[in-house]
């Protein structure tokens, strides 16, 4: 498939890259997107770089309806040399197929698309920041795009990728987390493995009563016994007990996260004991009153590594590390984001240079 590139004649006005806080999440774009489209009898083609702006749809387009979508999110960092890299890239178009599978949307050519989004970062790289904790926010999505209001897949879809320069989602201080005990993001055979829009939605009223008690995320458990955890709203989940890293184990509705993957493989690196498995909150509230608790972070590709202060469960409170940031948590967070913005060897070769 060849790649037709049509450039920007009025480039927008970059904002001020220096101040992360300011500079938010995912609220600016650049210049320039990826789009292809998707025939059933010509499969994907027509692949493009032109510049960012909208595009007209129908109201009955199928995606509105049935929500048949499907999206990633992977970064670009700028090294103090002014390199570009990308951190495992190829996990994100994997995995995209993957819930693009799930979800009766045709794969894409991984290789392809990854060639594509190197091409679009280079003609867009001024937009990639060099500041601390900013780094350029990519995020591909394919939508269904039939335009009749029938409940059946789509024979018609369209593949884009945009960029945001971000500053960080979240950063190191320890968060406050509730256990959601009323509703269930994901159940055994539903999409929870899958980054798509509805698993999205569900957790918005979960979400909204917790920053209303005054905390900033939630905890969410497994939809059967209701007392296994699985996952933060944004994030993977990790505990340190007893010197040992447990994280729960793949089942399905959990997101197999990519920070999660390195964690894990950084954690066997460095001969740290780690378990991917079931572990209840109930296990969690004992460790803590044991005084066996000793860390709990959050891992994902917007917020890299989050530290875990408060969990609220059942109104008892559990207070990890007198809420302050583990020393494991901070020499996770500096070892993946020195690899990010090269400022350690990367050892693993995680990384892709693409200036």
């Amino acid at each position: 498939m060849n790649l037709k590139i049509i450039k920007n004649s009025k480039p927008k006005e970059k904002p001020d890259f220096s101040d992360a806080k300011k500079l938010g999440f995912g609220k600016i774009f650049s210049d320039h997107m990826f789009v292809m489209d998707y025939l059933k009898n010509k499969g994907w083609h027509n692949a493009r770089i032109v510049p960012y702006g909208k595009f007209e749809i129908e109201p009955s387009i199928s995606v509105l309806h049935y929500g048949q979508s499907a999206w990633e999110g992977l970064k670009a960092y700028k090294t103090d040399d002014n390199n570009i890299l990308l951190f495992r890239p190829e996990k994100n178009f994997e995995r995209l197929n993957n819930s693009m599978n799930r979800l009766e949307i045709p794969k894409i050519d991984e290789n392809f698309c990854l060639e594509a989004l190197k091409k679009l970062i280079l003609i867009d790289k001024e937009w990639v920041p060099n500041f601390p904790q900013t780094s350029l926010y990519i995020r591909p999505i394919a939508i269904s795009t039939d335009t009749e209001i029938r409940l059946k897949s789509s024979e018609n879809y369209k593949f884009l990728i945009i960029c945001s320069p971000s500053g960080n989602y979240n950063d190191l201080a320890p968060n406050k987390i509730i256990v959601e005990e009323k509703y269930v993001r994901a159940a055994p055979g539903g999409t929870g493995f899958a980054k798509t829009p509805g698993n999205y939605a569900a957790t918005l009223t979960s979400q909204k009563i917790a920053n209303e008690k005054g905390y900033s995320q939630v905890l969410w458990l497994e939809a059967i016994e209701r007392k296994y955890i699985e996952e933060v709203g944004s994030m993977n989940i990790f505990f340190k007990i007893s010197g040992e890293i447990i994280t729960p184990a793949l089942n399905g509705s959990i997101l197999p996260g990519i920070t999660r993957m390195s964690v894990i493989e950084i954690l066997k690196d460095w001969e740290i004991p780690v378990s991917e498995r079931k572990i209840s909150i109930e296990e969690i509230y004992k460790a803590y009153k044991n005084e066996t608790l000793e860390e709990c972070f959050g891992s994902g590709t917007a917020a890299v590594i989050t530290s875990v202060g408060e969990l609220s469960w059942q109104d008892k409170k559990i207070i990890v590390n007198e809420n302050k940031i583990g020393s494991l948590t901070k020499k996770l967070y500096d070892e993946i984001t020195g690899i990010q913005y090269g400022k350690i060897k990367d050892k693993f070769n995680w990384t892709m240079n693409i200036s």
